[in-house]
């Protein structure tokens, strides 16, 4: 099956429902088996509406398995909880995630975890950082608010020839646009409430991998920490893949044109988005992305003071964290750094970050342009 028919039949047996096009919601805690032993107890070990999903998760990112977790969030700590010990290393990109790093610095630091933020785009900055105890090298390409990727199959090779494991964050690509396993990655990890579920009314997340790990990840972390996706966020999410492949069409089209519009317009100072030739990893890009989306961010000239009115004369762009639904969104992360973080980080004081729902690109330009004007009137 190629990505599309995944996404609209892979992973369902229709037979066994009774023909059902689309699938029971297994809306249950337990399941008896006095009369049929048919392999199922409790939904925090296994439900047949979520594995439906997980099958098709594991076939669009090309690996053995996956398993959904009740967030992204969940996801990500259960898999870095499974792969760390006491005086383990792990090595990030400086504008990873924000609760990504907060749950590595600070959570898993209280049980001796060390980590050690890189420049992600500099692989010769992510090898000198390799320790001995180094257990794990976490990435996310392209990285939240600043966009910059991580050459993936390079940093998997580096790893693996030193027994390192490598987690990518795959969210913004999606399996469509990027399959960090091919490349070499061990683990891959998504927010289901983003473009996965796509309709802004899921939370969710997902890890896929080689069905050993996916095993023990299933009946120790997600087992005992209890953070399983509930059934019909799963059927929900079951719904969203359905639609994936054409809403990401429109996101990547309207996307690109928004991207191009605001480059060229006078009051905006910068564009990141790896969907521009003028992005400095736009060839990479190319290599090991098949798409680009439709999240990206800019900085407003005139300085961080301009935000807040652009941002409140916005008709059609809602202010709001989260993104990759069918609604457009705005953010402002920009505002939230003091000066040495923004140097150090580079985000400027005037980004924002915005995320291209599915209304029309023409409609959603002009507001911006307004509102960019309003800004400086």
């Amino acid at each position: 099956m190629d990505k599309e028919e995944i996404c609209t039949h892979g992973g369902e047996d229709y037979d066994r429902f009774l023909g059902s096009v689309v699938p029971p919601l297994f809306q249950t805690t337990v399941f008896t088996r006095k009369t049929v032993n048919h392999g199922y107890t409790y939904t925090r070990v296994a439900n047949p509406t979520i594995e439906i999903a997980e099958r098709k998760l594991a076939a669009l990112e090309e690996g053995e398995a996956a398993l959904c977790f009740s967030s992204g969030m969940a996801a990500i700590s259960a898999v870095l909880i499974s792969l760390l010990e006491q005086g383990s290393h792990v090595i990030c990109p400086l504008n990873v995630y924000g609760p990504t790093l907060t749950f590595l610095q600070q959570y898993m630091g209280r049980f001796g975890v060390s980590t050690t933020t890189v420049n992600g785009a500099d692989l010769t900055e992510i090898e000198a950082a390799i320790r001995p105890e180094t257990k794990v090298i976490y990435l996310e390409s392209p990285l939240s608010n600043t966009f910059e990727l991580q050459d993936l199959q390079a940093v998997a090779a580096l790893a693996r020839a030193r027994g390192i494991t490598t987690v990518v964050d795959n969210t913004w690509a999606t399996p469509l646009f990027q399959n960090p396993i091919a490349l070499g990655i061990d683990l891959v990890v998504h927010s289901a409430s983003k473009y996965l579920g796509g309709h802004g009314d899921i939370l969710g997340g997902v890890v896929v991998g080689d069905r050993e790990r996916m095993e023990r990840l299933a009946r120790e972390e997600r087992g005992l920490l209890g953070a399983v996706m509930d059934p019909h966020q799963a059927w929900l999410l079951i719904r969203g893949l359905r639609t994936l492949p054409v809403r990401m069409r429109q996101h990547q089209e309207s996307g690109r044109q928004i991207a191009a519009f605001l480059e060229a317009h006078p009051l905006v100072e910068r564009v990141l988005y790896p969907g521009l030739p003028s992005h400095p990893q736009y060839e990479l890009g190319l290599k090991q992305m098949r798409g680009t989306t439709g999240v990206l961010s800019f900085a407003l000239r005139g300085g961080p003071e301009r935000v807040m009115p652009m941002v409140k004369k916005l008709r059609l762009f809602e202010e709001g964290p989260s993104w990759g639904g069918f609604e457009s969104l705005i953010n402002t992360p920009g505002l939230w750094v003091d000066d040495e973080t923004s140097a150090r980080r580079g985000i400027p004081r005037s980004l924002v970050r915005i995320s291209i729902g599915l209304e029309r690109a023409e409609a959603l330009m002009d507001d911006l342009d307004q509102a960019l004007r309003g800004a400086h009137s």
